[in-house]
């Protein structure tokens, strides 16, 4: 019993520091049944240059911010509910190693860690923090999953009209696709689900028509149209997928990626009743 205890109030007391970490910016994190389960520091893949952020995992949501004041101080928090996480694992490239890839519904993006055995910590704790969390029934995982977005350095041409970007022709993100396009070629917009339910999003011309004729087809009950539409889809999240991978081992990235050294992942104690 006095066991239990202590880690409940050592428990209530890292969680507790973390809150006050984030300051009046960051979501109270504290509630009943939560367990800060580890913590540590990855490089996460921005829009125009990989960053250091720290990472607590929770035994319910993942939470990521900013570093600021050699890491006594974060900023920027994001709270991603563990069943609406998808793990895929990234080949390493020359030079950037141990990345992986997170998935969820409303925002996707790469992280490396500095080591293999770090990157194999990280994922297999998400993973079963995500198992026991599903299994209690109450929660459903996620199946939609937005794409991760390519840096802007990855390009220098619009991907659906190939004009060069300029100071005046500025790069955007197809929030659909993910590809890098120019004004031009992505004034359209859409309301995409799983990003907001309601707020419409920035899309490339491409995704657009795609979403017009996938709306007609399914207006008109067209089931020839369906499947062409359908199979438009696997053709494209094949094509995306391959570029990913592409990008994911680029010589680009891979001089722009850094290493944090012995940082590592720290992973709490927890009581034997919670333990694997």
């Amino acid at each position: 019993m006095m066991d239990l205890l202590t880690f409940d109030r050592e428990n209530r007391e890292r969680i507790q520091a973390v809150d006050n970490s984030f300051g009046a910016s960051g979501r109270p994190l504290s509630q009943q049944g939560r367990i800060l389960m580890g913590q540590g520091r990855l490089m996460k893949q921005g829009r125009r240059k990989p960053q250091p952020k720290v990472f607590f995992l929770f035994n319910d949501v993942l939470v990521y911010g900013s570093i600021i004041l050699n890491g006594r101080w974060h900023k920027k928090q994001k709270i991603i509910p563990l069943e609406d996480i998808q793990l895929e694992e990234m080949e390493d490239g020359l030079v950037m190693k141990n990345q992986w890839l997170i998935r969820t519904p409303r925002k996707s993006f790469f992280v490396s860690a500095p080591s293999y055995e770090e990157k194999r910590a990280w994922i297999e704790h998400i993973k079963d923090c995500r198992s026991s969390l599903l299994l209690g029934g109450s929660r459903q995982p996620g199946s939609t999953f937005a794409v991760s977005w390519i840096p802007d350095q990855a390009a220098f041409k619009c991907m659906r009209c190939f004009n060069n970007f300029t100071a005046t022709k500025r790069r955007h993100h197809c929030r659909k696709c993910g590809f890098l396009v120019c004004n031009s070629c992505s004034k359209q917009r859409a309301v995409i689900d799983h990003i907001h339910p309601t707020k419409k999003q920035r899309v490339c011309r491409l995704c657009h028509t795609r979403g017009e004729e996938d709306e007609m087809s399914r207006l008109r009950g067209d089931s020839t149209g369906k499947n062409s539409s359908e199979e438009d889809e696997v053709a494209a999240s094949s094509d995306e997928e391959e570029m990913m991978q592409n990008y994911a081992s680029s010589s680009w990235l891979n001089s722009q990626m850094g290493t944090w050294g012995e940082t590592g992942i720290y992973s709490y104690p927890k009581p034997m009743h919670l333990r694997p």
